[in-house]
């Protein structure tokens, strides 16, 4: 997957919010937590659920990082 949550984590660790503190604030399951931590696919309702939480905007809390490609032989 090429979306990652870094931004999301670091900002989670530099407030001093643990992942069932976040979890409680935005309204979301351990399991959609774990799919974050991971950098799974979450649905776009779960990312304007934790936009809404921290007032802020999805490129602050996610980062589009493109996957290296295997060179070709």
């Amino acid at each position: 997957m090429a979306i990652k949550y870094y931004k999301l984590l670091d900002m989670l660790q530099r407030q001093g919010i643990s992942k069932g503190q976040f979890a409680q604030m935005a309204g979301l399951s351990s399991a959609t937590v774990a799919k974050l931590s991971s950098h799974r696919p979450v649905n776009i309702e779960i990312i304007d659920r934790v936009c809404k939480t921290f007032n802020c905007q999805p490129g602050d809390i996610l980062e589009y990082v493109p996957e290296k490609k295997e060179p070709q032989q």
